[in-house]
């Protein structure tokens, strides 16, 4: 790892990787570290039903009240006003610069969140079927 990555790992941080899995090597957590870890936070935020986290009953999504209704534009609308506004409160080292949810078949959704981080001004891409 080079000091450009060590810097940018100390700016944004580092967490769990996701899904949790463990180093059998040295017994410990595997850890994400940069902008890898944004993604994982974002893949997160956008997969977790509103009430599923017992201490944050308000964190994450409602996509799942979408899974049996029909995709027009008012249910495309409302699913990226509902991603940006969680994206919003719950991931405060980007800025979300557009949200894309596009329907690729008649059950599959195209998420694609275009983010800058906000503290090294770089801008990513995080793509994700639903």
């Amino acid at each position: 790892m080079n000091n450009n990555d060590k810097n940018l790992n100390k700016i944004i941080g580092r967490g769990w990787s996701f899904p949790p899995s463990f180093s059998h090597a040295s017994k410990e957590v595997e850890m994400t570290f940069g902008p890898e870890d944004i993604d994982r936070s974002l893949e997160i935020i956008v997969t977790t039903r509103l009430g599923e986290r017992i201490m944050r009953p308000d964190f994450g999504c409602a996509l799942d009240h979408f899974a049996f209704e029909p995709m027009n534009t008012t249910a495309l609308g409302t699913i990226k006003y509902i991603i940006e506004t969680a994206l919003l409160y719950y991931e405060p080292r980007i800025e979300v610069n557009e949200v894309k949810v596009e329907l690729l078949d008649l059950s599959i959704l195209n998420i694609s969140i275009i983010y800058t981080i906000r503290a090294t001004n770089s801008r990513f891409n995080f793509v994700f079927p639903l």
